[in-house]
């Protein structure tokens, strides 16, 4: 491992439970990460009561982190951590584009894709605030989990394989183990394509199915995955790594995923505006099915699991009819075809 860590001044761009157990992370590697809150009033409780009770609530923040809400805290950051939800996120760095130091490299956590646009988030982030070096980090990876320090892979990605490394030696240690790839955007899509499997897996909960229909969720889920991915640019064997399968299965199986219990709920007789106002924080699958759904038509695509989450969401299709329609689409070789 190298020592880069040690001598990088980080910014972390968001108050949520990601960024968040990401800023504790950093912590463990460096004295001094500023996270960045948009809410005065948050910023404050944060800094006081050294807690993210809104978010992680239970955990408490590293001394090496300041948290505020002024602008000035990137004016000295080496590297920018972006941990805001795709939903917010063109929102927020269009307030904050002059502060965000022209040209210092971003690392981005987004894991979701803007809707309408339809854009990854370091697209979203270069359209906004111009062309500079990025990373993605992404896997399976919840926050309340790597808070707790239990341990943990991800796997950072960038086209410059310099920052790949020194995000993997910023963030690595004896919990949270990182690796890299020369692919961030399949590393990203998977981040994103996920979520909305995971409302799936939520689904499958919800109507009271067991393993065997969770495993073929998981199995079809990630060929479908890797297909769409595919088409938009990344590449399959991202798909079969830590951001496909790995954060697949975690988001499909785990009591903490937001979008599996927005599928469980909805399955429960719930209405989708219901569930949301009841969940804290941004379920990114709920957007992201939309733009799946528009990205899979464009390229011709055949996205049968997440085309039906779709339509439980925004059609009120009924989530059994939906399950039966999956099962009784035409026979076909489970290689070879989609």
């Amino acid at each position: 491992m190298y020592d880069t860590a040690m001598m990088e001044k980080v910014a972390v761009l968001g108050d949520g439970a990601w960024g968040t157990a990401l800023a504790g992370v950093l912590a463990s590697n460096h004295a001094s990460v500023i996270q960045w809150s948009r809410s005065p009033e948050q910023a404050v409780e944060m800094q006081t009561t050294r807690e993210n009770r809104r978010y992680l609530p239970g955990v408490r923040l590293s001394e090496g982190i300041t948290v505020t809400s002024q602008p000035d805290a990137f004016a000295h950051a080496d590297l920018i951590l972006c941990a805001v939800p795709s939903a917010h996120l063109r929102e927020v760095l269009g307030s904050m584009r002059e502060h965000l130091g022209r040209g210092r490299p971003f690392i981005s956590v987004t894991k979701g894709l803007e809707f309408p646009s339809r854009l990854r988030a370091t697209e979203v982030i270069r359209e906004v605030i111009g062309d500079r070096a990025m990373a993605v980090l992404s896997g399976p990876s919840h926050a309340e989990e790597v808070a707790q320090g239990m341990p943990t892979a991800v796997v950072a990605a960038s086209e410059d394989r310099g920052l790949a490394m020194r995000v993997q030696d910023l963030l690595t240690t004896d919990r949270f183990r990182v690796y890299t790839s020369d692919d961030p955007i399949g590393t990203e899509l998977g981040g994103a394509l996920k979520n909305v499997l995971s409302i799936a897996g939520g689904l499958v909960d919800g109507l009271g199915f067991g393993d065997n229909t969770k495993a073929a969720l998981l199995t079809r889920g990630l060929a479908e995955m890797t297909r769409l991915g595919e088409a938009l640019g990344g590449r399959a064997d991202s798909f079969q790594g830590l951001s496909g399968i790995g954060d697949l299965v975690v988001s499909c199986v785990s009591r903490h995923g937001r979008n599996r219990l927005v599928g469980e709920r909805i399955a429960r007789g719930e209405t989708l505006e219901a569930v949301l106002e009841k969940i804290p924080g941004v379920p990114e699958g709920v957007r992201t099915a939309r733009a799946v759904v528009e990205l899979a038509a464009e390229h011709h695509v055949e996205i049968p699991i997440s085309a039906e989450v779709a339509a439980v969401l925004f059609e009120d299709k009924d989530p059994a009819t939906a399950v039966q329609d999956l099962m009784t689409r035409p026979q076909r070789d489970e290689i070879s075809l989609p």
